[in-house]
């Protein structure tokens, strides 16, 4: 059985994960998801890479040296969900399917957040459950994997 490289991008801010806005982002931090993913990674037939970034360009530019490396990303753009025109652009040009993520339920929260320059050209999207949702975002890049 063929081996799916997956790629965890997450986004502005969420190096601060424990820190920052418990009661929205909850008390793991950003070490603890990825141990757990890196279990995950174990039990599957995946090698999972991440990438974090406070700066936009580095994002893209992760994107765009995963053409032809990456089978599938798992995306918490976070703020960049609600600004980024460049984030929807490098991920149109590589063509690599995606699954966004977020945390928190960003339709319960302010207006601005209601709106995603992403989610019309990804697989899915998971919001309001924590980071349950990169589980599940993995579960479901790996069966989609596996139809194609």
């Amino acid at each position: 059985m063929k081996k799916f490289n997956l790629l965890i991008l997450n986004g502005p801010n969420l190096n601060l994960l424990s820190l920052r806005e418990k009661n929205i982002y909850g008390n793991k931090s950003i070490s603890d998801l990825l141990n757990e993913i890196n279990l995950i990674s174990n039990k599957i037939n995946a090698r999972i890479t991440h990438f974090q970034s406070n700066a936009e360009h580095e994002i893209i530019n992760c994107i765009h040296k995963s053409y032809k490396k990456i089978n599938f990303i798992i995306l918490n753009p976070s703020a960049l969900t609600h600004t980024s025109v460049a984030l929807r652009d490098s991920l149109l040009s590589v063509n690599i399917p995606f699954i966004e993520v977020h945390l928190s339920n960003i339709f319960s929260r302010e207006k601005f957040r209601h709106r995603s320059y992403i989610s019309d050209i990804a697989i899915g999207m998971i919001c309001g459950l924590g980071v349950n949702g990169y589980y599940f975002a993995i579960k479901a890049a790996m069966k989609y994997l596996v139809k194609i």
